[in-house]
């Protein structure tokens, strides 16, 4: 957990990361940490290294990371060295309205030494290629009254730098042409992992704590410059649900936080 990293990912998302500990980093930070690194020439034509590798080689061509589990066992402070194991833990196929899906779950045990400090379950979702991936109703979906609400500026620059600190080469994320014309979106992709980043630290700010569990699940694409809005809502047994709407009114990802 390198200072440059922490400071980057402070710059990248600031005004919204939340304070942590002086002898903790950032919420979220750990998406950052040990990405597939693969050469150019084992890159497939959507960025992605080509499957086959860790992930199984599935045949269909479009990968979204669709949803997580997290559990906070503990932190992780500037400067430690951080061991993540990763087993795949099921692969299903399932029968979806636009056709054949794969599910595919993958657990990540992040370690600090001999301490466990992040558990993760992450489900992956493969889909064939569609000639509409970003046509949504006009009509906005139903408000619930949220007595927390942030809003979020994305622009490309901000869309490219989380990228680069993900190390994320997709090209539906900083490349205009490839993600309107070959993935057929509206406009740059915002990143699940950023979006679940935000609705995190957002969180903690609410809470004034680091959540001990935190999920999410991507309801649709969130596409172009626009003015994100984060909504928490209180629950029972120390519960908020949070939502990210998009500047249509439109639900693009759910979430829960428990403490």
């Amino acid at each position: 957990m390198t200072p440059r990293l922490v400071e980057s990912f402070r710059a990248t998302l600031a005004p919204h990361v939340a304070s942590t500990a002086a002898d903790a980093t950032p919420l979220g930070l750990h998406w950052c940490l040990a990405p597939d690194v693969a050469e150019a020439r084992d890159l497939g034509p959507d960025g992605h290294p080509a499957k086959g590798g860790f992930l199984p080689p599935i045949p269909l061509p479009r990968r979204m990371w669709a949803a997580s589990r997290i559990a906070f066992l503990g932190t992780i402070g500037p400067g430690e060295r951080v061991f993540r194991r990763s087993t795949i833990s099921k692969v299903e196929e399932k029968q979806g309205r636009s056709g054949s899906l794969f599910f595919v779950t993958v657990r990540h045990d992040l370690n600090t030494g001999a301490a466990r400090v992040i558990e993760e379950v992450q489900t992956l979702v493969y889909r064939a290629a569609s000639a509409g991936n970003g046509a949504v109703s006009p009509t906005a979906d139903v408000a619930l009254p949220a007595p927390y609400e942030r809003s979020v500026k994305i622009d490309p620059v901000l869309l490219f730098r989380y990228s680069a600190l993900t190390f994320n080469g997709h090209r539906i994320h900083y490349d205009a042409p490839y993600a309107t014309e070959v993935e057929h979106y509206p406009g740059l992709v915002v990143h699940g992992p950023l979006q679940a980043t935000l609705l995190l630290n957002f969180a903690a700010m609410i809470g004034d704590r680091t959540p001990r569990q935190f999920s999410f699940r991507g309801i649709r694409p969130a596409t172009g410059s626009q003015v994100l809005k984060l909504q928490g809502m209180p629950g029972a047994d120390s519960e908020l649900a949070l939502e990210v709407k998009d500047a249509n009114g439109h639900v693009t990802m759910k979430a829960t936080a428990q403490w």
